[in-house]
């Protein structure tokens, strides 16, 4: 049995397990001690000092964010000497911040911005003394600027701790202190797999997402222009929060509403080709699987974990599945089959994208993605891109009534709903893989095996005799572990390997609601499998409007001539 300890924090009584931080203690209390470096998410770091508190009997003041409780510890968190401390400290921050909060993507949804309202800060009385540094565009997804930069480190722990991939580092000393890619470089011309982690855990507007929203109003006020677009699973639980929403509400029905209303031509969603993506991959799998070729056969529709196995195992490559993401399966399939259809020039269709992803914008743009004869999908909107459109509009969003996708490609299955949950993509296969390898109907579609927040998961599905050894990574640090494993000869015997770049998944991708509830990620995922018990289709190859794509268009097969020339692709190294 693990050791508790019992403290006073603010003349209240605590108990809490041994180890257990004051600010961790403090928050049973139901008392928020601010900070701006700590963040539940990677370790502490005591930079900020915003986060001291008195400890009775200390010489001085405490970080809470790191500091270990013990037994009849006694804490003030809110002392005379307490707050006078923390409005120097975030007055000093605010003397060298950019007075631009009314142009800020971070307006109302700045951690520095809100604790200087909540500490009362009126005035500041020093002087700015840090250097200007200049605004670093050079990535197609995310902008940099270091002037708003409060040297915080979550950017550097998160990348470095979390994605193994050490983008970002402190350089320069004193007053030219400054958080840089390697050798000041920008984003776009370093090792970033563009995940956007590092904009979702920023907390200021030194990270933000390239915006395209002014591009995308254009095109839908172009008269000459067909403005389509798709949305991806993980929107539908991320969306509500931007209007006050419970964390994971789904909101499919009213961002349906909110597009047409905006003006998109067709609204269309991508758990269309979620249910396609399984069709052709589980196809594909199978065939390796026959002739044990390029196994174990990786899957994923995540372009940042793309990103990171092209740069850092290049050699691996053929491991992966050659199938599209959905979404660029999609932006192929709306400029051919669809335009078709319905009787559009391909050439004035604008195809827009809703996703969770900020890596999404560059995978849109890869040279390789236009195999509609045009770019697939010409903008990628993010959840938080598009929140900020319907506020734009002037659209009360909690009072839009629902509606429904629009017809072809607007029918999705449950299995492509949890396509934004890690395992998501690996359980809608096993449903599929199952019904065609045995004949027969599945007795239940869930794979509880498959589904959790473990980092690294393992789970055996037997279909029939036929037995799949699975593996299941979600955050690039626990990618790396299974891309070395495979490097070691695959000693677990995996067969079938999920990877997504994102911790929780897509869920939980670079461009969703930021959110500051410890649970978000378990929130939003348990409201996806909740959509997926409720719709009427549960397996992708249920869906009749997959069907109907294959035997109209794709000749009558799944993984055949047609289907390799618009829906997969060859995976290769790009400078980003």
């Amino acid at each position: 049995m693990s050791k508790t300890v019992t403290l006073t924090i603010d003349n209240q009584s605590v108990t809490v397990q041994a180890g257990v931080t004051i600010w961790g203690a403090a928050r049973k209390l139901g008392i928020n001690i601010p900070t701006l470096c700590h963040h539940f998410d990677v370790k502490p770091y005591s930079g900020c000092r915003v986060c001291v508190v008195e400890v009775q009997g200390a010489r001085a003041l405490a970080a809470a964010c790191s500091f270990p409780v013990t037994e009849g510890l006694v804490v003030f968190t809110n002392s005379p000497k307490v707050r006078e401390a923390r409005r120097l400290v975030v007055e000093l921050l605010l003397a060298n911040h950019p007075n631009e909060c009314f142009t800020c993507a971070r307006n109302q949804n700045c951690e520095l911005q809100a604790l200087a309202q909540n500490l009362g800060i009126k005035e500041i009385r020093f002087p700015p003394s840090k250097p200007t540094w200049p605004l670093d565009e050079t990535s197609l997804s995310l902008v940099r600027d270091p002037n708003k930069c409060i040297l915080c480190g979550r950017c550097v722990r998160f990348c470095s701790d979390k994605q193994t991939c050490s983008v970002y580092t402190f350089a320069n000393r004193g007053f030219s202190s400054t958080v840089t890619p390697a050798f000041g470089k920008g984003l776009g011309e370093v090792k970033c797999t563009l995940c956007g982690q590092c904009s979702v855990i920023c907390p200021t507007g030194a990270i933000t997402v390239k915006d395209d929203t002014d591009k995308v109003v254009q095109a839908i006020n172009d008269p000459d222009k067909v403005v389509i677009v798709q949305t991806a699973p993980a929107t539908r639980v991320g969306l509500g929060e931007i209007f006050g929403a419970p964390t994971g509400t789904i909101v499919t029905g009213k961002m349906v509403t909110a597009l047409k209303r905006i003006g998109f031509d067709r609204v269309l969603d991508t758990n269309f080709t979620a249910d396609l993506t399984i069709m052709e991959e589980a196809t594909e799998f199978l065939k390796r699987f026959k002739a044990n070729k390029h196994m174990p056969m990786i899957t994923s529709c995540s372009p940042g974990w793309i990103n990171f196995m092209e740069m850092y195992y290049p050699d691996l490559i053929s491991h992966h599945s050659t199938c599209k993401s959905p979404q660029q399966m999609f932006g192929s399939l709306v400029k051919t089959y669809y335009a078709q259809k319905e009787g559009i020039d391909p050439a004035k269709i604008v195809s827009v994208s809703i996703m969770p992803c900020t890596a999404k914008k560059f995978e849109c743009r890869r040279p390789e993605m236009r195999s509609s004869g045009y770019q697939d999908v010409d903008y990628v909107l993010t959840t938080r891109e598009l929140g900020q459109l319907i506020k734009s509009y002037g659209l009360s969003f909690n009072d839009l009534p629902d509606s429904e996708y629009d017809p072809i490609m607007g029918i999705g299955s449950g299995a492509g709903t949890i396509f934004g949950n890690t395992g998501g993509v690996m359980e809608a296969a096993m449903r599929t893989a199952y019904e065609v390898v045995t004949g027969k109907t599945l007795p239940s579609v869930e794979f509880d095996s498959i589904r959790g927040l473990g980092g690294l998961r393992e789970a055996e599905v037997d279909l029939e005799g036929t037995k799949i050894k699975l593996a299941i990574a979600h955050g690039l640090g626990n990618a790396r572990q299974i891309m070395d494993q495979i490097k070691a000869g695959n000693p677990r015997g995996w067969t079938f390997i999920e990877v997504m770049a994102c911790p929780g998944g897509c869920i939980s991708g670079g461009g969703q609601p930021i959110s500051h509830d410890l649970n978000y990620r378990s929130k939003r995922i348990a409201a996806l499998y909740t959509d997926d018990r409720n719709l009427p289709l549960r397996k992708s190859h249920d869906n009749p409007e997959v069907q109907a794509l294959c035997k109209e268009f794709l000749g009558g097969e799944f993984g055949g001539h047609k289907s390799h020339e618009l829906l997969h692709t060859q995976l290769v190294g790009h400078e980003h």
